[in-house]
């Protein structure tokens, strides 16, 4: 038998069913697992070792009864940390929310305690989100497993990190503008950012509202599909989350005749030579089975970084005027009231966090809304407009999910323009609402690259089922 933190959820779903193992065994795996490992890579911030084993007994009673078992049951996971756990900490890797004990579960966790998921731990991330390479967090960065120099990508980079690493089996993560996707594609794992309102968000720590949604981080296709069927839905909590219309687990999408667009915005100067290498051999292996390549192009992509820095911050200064330092979170002494909101911002926010809120207040600010926010809106259903016209004569489109493969720790800590260029097949993806999926299609010197998949809205079944023909071949 495969050593028990190898397995993906099917495999060890099968274990668990046949007894080869308890779920009581397999948490513990992974338990030594992350003691083992993660001082080195540093992908936990908060590990939940006594909830999990509760968790895993709970299961075991379940195998022993014989009752029917859902898939996920007693599968270890790991959470970002921006999204709540009750009970459990929950600092969004921000000094401000150190101590921070969340009071409820986001329903993304509530659906899967009600499949009997094991909860490990939380994972590092980049402060609220903001940054592409986790090295922003306030707790010190998370090493890529690949290669201990490099970093796992961001902000997610916790989350990747543990699931390449083997100290879990999936994660959930968050993605504002390829938080998900980018440190999937460095680390070698698969990420799934469903469509806007395909799952819900409440409790999450909201960063850019407009943009933020959650998905699944995982080893397979297949277990991505798993996570995603257990945590998308209609949520009462959540005004912007709608049903999903389409069966994902047995559907297949036929590769024969698949029209696959290829932007060309997206193959131009800038790219690693060798990732486009290896991103064109993962096309023509769709061609050599039939499907048709057709060129589009997306004129408007070049603005998406644009006006994605102006958005992004703008909503981010707004929805972090909440960390007054009074109502709850890291608070700092002052004679007055003013002075304590000024140094526990001060304090509490890191420096990328501090430049977001800056700009975004500038942009929203009277005299300059309209010139910058307003018009970065407009930009924004331009691309959108963009998208709806190439699906009319695609099926899909693929990209390459970053422009090269995982960079070295601090190697674009002191230039934000350059760190913000890694986002740039990502963000236009979250800007236009769209579903997306980094599949890992081959690697350059032992580093993994990934091949983006993007979809209409809510056709999450559609590129799944593309991608596992990848997986297949």
């Amino acid at each position: 038998m495969r050593e028990l933190t190898n397995l993906t959820i099917s495999q060890a779903h099968q274990g668990l069913k046949k007894k080869q193992f308890s779920a009581l065994e397999l948490c513990r795996a992974y338990l030594n697992n992350i003691k083992k490992k993660d001082k080195e890579i540093h992908a936990f911030l908060t590990i939940s070792e006594k909830l999990a084993l509760s968790q895993a007994k709970k299961v075991d009673s379940l195998l022993v009864s014989g009752r029917p078992m859902p898939v996920l049951a007693g599968i270890p996971c790991a959470v970002k940390d921006d999204i709540l756990v009750e009970a459990v900490k929950c600092t969004a890797g921000s000094k401000i929310l150190e101590n921070y004990i969340a009071p409820y579960d986001a329903t993304v966790i509530q659906k899967l305690k009600e499949q009997r998921v094991v909860i490990l731990g939380k994972t590092n991330q980049d402060e609220f989100g903001m940054g592409s390479s986790t090295e922003n967090s306030a707790f010190g960065p998370t090493k890529n497993p690949h290669d201990l120099t490099r970093t796992p990508g961001g902000s997610s980079g916790g989350s990747a990190a543990a699931v390449a690493a083997d100290e879990c089996v999936f994660s959930l993560a968050e993605d504002t503008g390829g938080s998900i996707r980018q440190p999937a594609s460095f680390c070698g794992a698969v990420g799934l950012k469903p469509t806007y309102g395909a799952v819900s968000r409440y409790g999450l720590i909201a960063f850019a509202s407009s943009l933020d949604q959650i998905g699944p981080i995982t080893k397979t296709v297949e277990d991505a599909k798993i996570v995603y069927e257990a945590i998308c839905g209609k949520d009462p909590k959540d005004s912007t989350s709608v049903e999903s219309k389409f069966p994902i687990s047995n559907f297949q999408f036929p590769i024969k005749n698949l029209r696959i667009g290829i932007p060309k915005e997206y193959f131009i100067k800038g790219i690693d030579p060798s990732v486009e290498k290896i991103i064109k051999s993962a096309i023509k292996k769709y061609e050599d089975r039939g499907a048709k390549i057709v060129e589009v192009s997306l004129p408007h992509a070049e603005f998406a970084l644009a006006a994605y820095y102006i958005i992004n911050p703008s909503e981010a200064s707004a929805n972090l005027a909440r960390y007054d330092g009074i109502k709850y979170g890291f608070s700092a002494s002052g004679k007055d009231l003013m002075e304590v909101y000024l140094r526990s911002r001060g304090q509490g926010f890191g420096a990328e966090v501090r430049r977001r809120i800056m700009l975004g207040t500038y942009a929203l600010s009277a005299g300059y809304y309209e010139a910058y926010y307003l018009r970065a809106q407009k930009v924004r259903t331009l691309i959108k407009n963009d998208f709806d016209r190439v699906f009319q004569k695609v099926d899909c489109l693929f990209t390459p999910t970053s422009p090269f493969p995982a960079f070295k720790l601090g190697e674009k800590t002191s230039d934000p323009l350059s760190m913000y260029l890694s986002d740039i097949y990502t963000v236009s993806v979250n800007l236009a609402g769209l579903p997306a999926l980094s599949l890992p299609c081959g690697k350059v010197s032992n580093l993994p690259v990934g091949l983006q998949i993007i979809g209409q809205a809510f056709n999450e079944h559609k590129i799944l089922s593309i991608a596992e023909t990848f997986e297949k071949l």
